[in-house]
Formats: structure tokens, sequence, C-alpha cells
């Protein structure tokens, strides 16, 4: 049996994010699941890098399974894209090592977050954006990211009250870019808890509206209290930009 590794993209407006759930088959990986299973007649299971939460995009999601199956990679490829729907596209399908893995074998994802800060309508842009429609104080934000870079216990920023695993995580850096009409936060780090990067951003804004000092971030990540951070920013500003292997 042989192992792949693929690379997806996807937009999750219409999706209850990647991961399967017994309760509902519109998940992102349920879709390929069921289309490989087809194509081999054999269940598959495909495992992805991130997590995305529902309405959370991928512009390089990296997922890997195994299978029996005389097909060429491309062969996979093409069949997975005629039968997948219009929002999921597999740019890329290889044969991986046998011990690779999607998740336990990345050391780098990359998230970004786009808001926009004008008050016009956009109208092809709002599935992929948040539309703030406010000023932001970005040099406040960017001062309230230097305590969060490097490696720290992020419960304060998990979504889940019931983690039992160690909350903490490295984030390698945090990139801020202001555009006219726009401000863009790059998150790089070697993993992210659930909602983590959404709670960061909201945490963000809150500074940037001048809610919250940005010299609190570090008692903030000391408390370990989720009930102590930003809000939750809405999931359609966020994408997965890239994951990276050694």
């Amino acid at each position: 049996m042989k192992n792949y590794r693929m690379l997806i993209q996807y937009d999750g407006t219409r999706y209850n994010g990647w991961q399967k759930q017994g309760d509902t088959e519109n998940t992102i990986q349920e879709k390929i699941e069921t289309i490989l299973t087809r194509m081999t007649g054999s269940p598959i299971d495909v495992h992805g890098a991130g997590r995305t939460d529902a309405g959370v995009h991928a512009k390089g999601q990296v997922a890997q399974f195994r299978l029996e199956t005389d097909k060429t990679p491309d062969e996979i490829r093409a069949y997975l894209n005629e039968y997948l729907p219009e929002d999921i596209g597999v740019i890329d399908v290889a044969e991986a090592g046998p011990r690779f893995h999607s998740r336990f074998n990345a050391t780098q994802k990359t998230y970004l977050y786009r808001i926009c800060t004008d008050k016009s309508k956009h109208v092809f842009d709002r599935k992929y954006v948040y539309e703030y429609k406010g000023k932001l104080d970005v040099a406040a934000m960017k001062i309230a990211t230097i305590k969060l870079r490097g490696e720290h216990d992020f419960k304060s920023f998990c979504g889940n009250p019931r983690m039992k695993k160690s909350t903490v995580r490295r984030l390698f850096a945090i990139h801020i870019r202001e555009t006219e009409d726009e401000i863009d936060i790059e998150f790089i780090g070697e993993g992210f808890l659930m909602y983590m990067v959404r709670i960061l951003v909201g945490t963000l804004i809150e500074v940037g509206e001048g809610k919250r000092d940005p010299f609190s971030m570090e008692d903030l990540l000391l408390a370990r209290d989720r009930n102590l951070a930003g809000p939750t920013a809405p999931p359609q500003g966020l994408t997965l930009m890239e994951v990276k292997y050694n």
C-alpha cells in the first residue's frame, strides 16, 4: 500500500471545516475521502495538516492518505478534481515516504488573516475578508505582537475549554501589513490550537481599537484564561497559506 501526499485548495465558506464529523457529511475531509473510497472500492482515510474551522479557507493545505491503485499520482489528482465540488481543488498528488504524515511531520504553518478597514462594500471579496470598516492603530497592534512571538503557553488563546494536551506552541513570526483599505496579519508557527489564530486576531483588534494595552500580552499569556483574551474573529478572513516540512 503506497503513501501519498497531496496539496489542496478550498473555499471553506459553505463547509463545516476540514475535519469529518459524526453529524454531517459537509466537511472537506469527508468529500475527499468519499471520492477516494469510490475510486478504490475500499474505505480511505485522509489526514490533513491543519484542521481548519468552519468557514476558513486554504490555499496550501497538505493531506496524506494510503491506498492500493494502478493509477498514477496525476490520474488520482484528475479523478479527484473530476468529482470534487468546484470550491475544492487538488493541486498536486505525489508519492510520499512510507513514514510521512501530513500533520505529525509538519514543521511550520502559515495563516493569513485579512481585515478590510474602508467603508466600501466588498462584493467580490466578502467571503475572504473581515469587513471591519473602521480605523485601527496598527502601530499599537505591532507592539502587542512582540510578546506573542516565541514559545509560550497559549491557553488564553485556545478555543477548547476541555483541552487536556499541552497548550504550549511556538510562533516564529507575526507580520502586520497595512495598505490604504486593508490590514493583513500573517502568523507563522509550528502549530496552532483550536481557534488560536482567530482569538489572537480578535485580541489584536481590541489593541487597535484602544480597548487593550499593547503591553499587556505577557500578562495575558501568563493568566492562561480564555475569558481574558479578545473575541474570536470571524472565520471568513482566515486562510491557511502554506505548510512546510523538513
